[in-house]
């Protein structure tokens, strides 16, 4: 006889143990996943991020491995290779394939002096991409730790550190660029001479203005940033408990609320690296970037312009690669911020 739905009275078969599979169905929350772990998986969903990765991790190889097995150096001139088309050989180049000889062709052509333009382009890329990255470390720790001080100090500390970041935005970057290029143009060359200096005398006056300049102007940014994060975490439980035991300001700044902003400081940093090569691109094409003979993207773009109805290609491609890099940090940047962001998990 079955049995009424409406009735209270149990069957023994109800109180059976669960089956394995009846306990699996029951299951509706996902394994727990640290925040690093779920943030990478987010990411590597980003199917533009990937991409965006893997156009700079090529880019990176043209430019920091190709060059040293490349056949041509960047300041190599060769005579009679001058204004050379992409993928052709100068007179006596053919002259040594027809002996026999293994020639490889100049990719991009070469330019009037000569010099195959596609490690020129590729050590330029080196040179920008150098640049950037050296650029956002500065940046980053600057501004983290002068952001995480104003906003863990507070009162008068923090009003006056924010008003000196105000005077500093101010300040025009290319102006005082120029400035400290003319006032250390010397001293710099004299240091350039010195036995273990020899770097400053290759990358030129110019271009150590820059990293100073970014010393000096560009961390505000990553200051007001970090500031914001550190306002609200600097009263949670666990620096409280920290001030509690009697650990320093400083451990309390490095330990408990620089490592709780490590996502933020991740993707900022990300985000700065195109700006700053954007700032040296376009500082070298006014011709105050790295000196000669080193090539940089902005200023292979200058050298090229004069040529633009003539030799077009020469300009093209330094452009083209600035403006890839450029996109490529910035859409990876944006896909770091959506994997570090817990408001846009689904």
């Amino acid at each position: 006889m079955n049995k009424n739905p409406l009735s209270l009275q149990f069957k023994a078969d109800d109180f059976l143990p669960a089956s394995e599979e009846e306990k699996q169905g029951l299951v509706v929350m996902r394994d727990s996943v640290s925040f690093w772990r779920d943030s990478f998986r987010r990411l590597v969903k980003n199917k533009v991020a990937m991409v965006s990765l893997f156009v700079i991790v090529v880019i990176m190889f043209f430019s920091f491995v190709v060059p040293a097995f490349y056949p041509y150096s960047y300041e190599q001139q060769q005579k009679g290779a001058e204004n050379l088309r992409p993928m052709t050989y100068s007179q006596a180049e053919q002259e040594r394939i027809a002996a026999g000889e293994k020639v490889t062709p100049h990719f991009l052509g070469t330019d009037k002096l000569g010099r195959d333009y596609a490690v020129r382009i590729m050590v330029g890329s080196r040179i920008s991409l150098t640049v950037g990255l050296v650029a956002a470390v500065i940046i980053l720790v600057i501004g983290a730790l002068y952001g995480s001080v104003a906003a863990f100090f507070g009162g008068w500390v923090d009003i006056v550190m924010m008003r000196i970041v105000d005077i500093i935005y101010t300040i025009p970057d290319v102006l005082l660029i120029v400035l400290i290029s003319i006032a250390l143009k010397v001293p710099l060359n004299t240091l350039g001479d010195r036995p273990g200096f020899g770097w400053v005398g290759t990358v030129g006056p110019n271009l150590v203005s820059i990293f100073i300049v970014f010393a000096l102007l560009y961390w505000v940014g990553m200051a007001r940033i970090v500031r914001s994060q550190v306002l609200v975490l600097r009263e949670s439980e666990y620096v409280t408990a920290a001030k509690a035991l009697g650990a320093g300001n400083g451990r309390i700044i490095r330990k408990h609320l620089l490592t709780n902003c490590i996502g933020t400081l991740i993707v900022t940093t990300t985000l700065q690296i195109p700006s700053s090569i954007f700032t040296e691109s376009y500082l070298s094409f006014l011709g105050l970037g790295v000196a000669a003979p080193l090539p940089s993207l902005g200023s292979l773009a200058s050298t090229a312009i004069n040529g633009m109805n003539t030799y077009p290609y020469l300009l093209i491609a330094p452009a083209l690669l600035i403006s890839l890099i450029i996109l490529s940090f910035n859409l990876f940047g944006d896909g770091l911020r959506d994997a570090f962001d817990p408001k846009l998990k689904k």
